[in-house]
């Protein structure tokens, strides 16, 4: 897995730094790093997925919501 990330014109390497964090943010790389670190307990790990799912409904509702109330 590798993220490239191509700095444009006229952009600081420190926003094109941002983007890249970002983008290995959203792929998972910092989150298989830290899975390979150390071990994670079984109870951990349920509530940890189970909390990320809840973020995630709960984004897609409020994106379903500003779109009911645009359109």
């Amino acid at each position: 897995m590798s993220i490239k990330i191509q700095v444009r014109s006229n952009e600081s390497l420190e926003a094109a730094l941002r983007r890249f964090k970002r983008s290995c943010n959203t792929s998972g790389v910092f989150r298989l790093a830290k899975e390979n670190t150390w071990h994670e307990k079984r109870s951990d790990y349920r509530r940890r997925e189970r909390r990320e799912r809840i973020r995630t409904i709960i984004r897609s509702q409020r994106k379903h919501q500003a779109r009911v109330r645009r359109g």
